[in-house]
């Protein structure tokens, strides 16, 4: 039986390296894409390979959705290629910014720029990969702990995670004909590169968000990566339309 496929938007560093990493470990394919990082997405190639699953880096900038046909033409060229195969099981929307800046302060191309990544690019990147995605399958979007808690500076990352999640519930519906499940895990602050390294390498920030965090530290990759692989497995198939936050317990 061949492995189950995983496209990964954002694979090539943080949460979604950690997330296509840990699919690997458990013997899935990834197709993972990158935007500038090219060195980096082909070193996590190799490391997928070295786990013994398949593996191709794909580049494309979310930002510009005009660029998603050739996206797709390109993982379909891949699959037959690759894997002789015609479609894939699992989507997860991961790629991101962050942008912090003050709501009286944040200029219409932050949020534009905000918009088109993080709202229009799942909205329709998804939309274009239906043919491509297997009955049956999953869908994972990602949003933040933003949503529920608010911290000064992210008003218009919040607004577009929020948006993101009434999304996840329409795609659940619309799509449920198809069993294809849709989910939206909300991470909590979590030690990356992240909105320039913030929370993993200033020591303030990051003793704030541990004692506001009912388990006591930052969560790392690795916590969100299993809760990627998690609601991916096939136990976690009743589970659909939900936000699923791991965040530790962040301001409880």
């Amino acid at each position: 039986m061949s492995n189950k496929i995983a496209i990964v938007t954002g694979g090539s560093r943080g949460l979604g390296k950690n997330a296509a990493l840990k699919l690997a470990e458990q013997g899935i394919d990834v197709i993972l894409t990158y935007n500038s990082q090219r060195e980096e997405a082909e070193a996590v190639v190799r490391e997928i390979q070295e786990k013994g699953a398949k593996a191709v880096a794909l580049q494309l900038n979310v930002a510009e959705s005009a660029t998603f046909d050739h996206f797709v033409a390109q993982t379909q060229s891949q699959l037959e290629s690759v894997w002789q195969r015609k479609n894939v099981d699992f989507l997860v929307n991961n790629a991101g910014i962050g942008i912090n800046a003050p709501f009286a302060e944040t200029s219409e191309e932050q949020f534009d720029l905000l918009m088109n990544i993080h709202l229009k690019a799942p909205f329709f990147l998804t939309q274009k990969l239906l043919p491509l995605i297997a009955d049956g399958g999953r869908v994972l979007n990602v949003s933040s702990g933003l949503t529920r808690f608010c911290l000064p500076g992210y008003s218009a990352y919040a607004t577009m995670k929020g948006a993101m999640e009434v999304l996840t519930r329409y795609q659940a519906k619309e799509l449920g004909a198809r069993g294809i499940s849709v989910n939206i895990l909300a991470p909590g602050a979590i030690e990356t590169d992240f909105g320039g390294g913030t929370v993993r390498d200033n020591q303030q920030v990051n003793q704030y968000i541990a004692q506001n965090t009912a388990l006591g530290r930052v969560g790392m990759p690795d916590d969100i990566g299993a809760m990627v692989v998690m609601l991916l497995s096939e136990q976690s198939g009743w589970v659909n339309g939900q936000r699923i936050e791991a965040s530790g317990g962040m301001f409880l």
